[in-house]
């Protein structure tokens, strides 16, 4: 049987990577009782603590919090529907229907996937504007 809580997959990357909790935790600038309150699902890891953990294990997101790789979900699609309306081309989304945890998830992602995006142009600008070299 495969694991089946994000806290799980944690633990064993911890186990895996033979360090104790209290030194992942300490590393990790997470408290021993949040750690211990995402073993009793009384709460979970913020997006950004997901992203810290994922990049300091070396894991995709993705397998963190589903226990699957991308490759593993087929071709995902939602129901039909317009993503947009009016001119304006908002996205009609509804945040403010969502629970205040789950606004917070999606504005932490949101930020996230703009900081990478950010990385990856300054990464292309950086790439083009080193001088070309010819070593014939």
């Amino acid at each position: 049987m495969g694991m089946q809580t994000i806290y799980e997959r944690i633990e064993a990357l911890i186990k895996q990577k033979k360090m104790t909790k209290k030194a992942f935790c300490e590393e990790l600038k997470i408290s021993t009782g949040n750690f211990g309150d995402w073993k009793r699902n009384i709460s979970a890891p913020s997006a950004r603590k997901l992203i810290e953990i994922a990049g300091y294990f070396n894991v995709s997101l993705d397998w963190l919090m589903t226990g699957k790789e991308r490759k593993d979900f087929g071709n995902v699609r939602e129901q039909e529907a317009d993503y947009f309306f009016d001119k304006k081309g908002q996205l009609n989304c509804r945040l403010e229907e969502l629970p205040d945890r789950e606004r917070t998830f999606i504005t932490e992602y949101l930020a996230f996937s703009t900081y990478r995006r950010q990385q990856a142009d300054d990464s292309t600008q950086r790439d083009s504007d080193k001088p070309q070299t010819d070593e014939s």
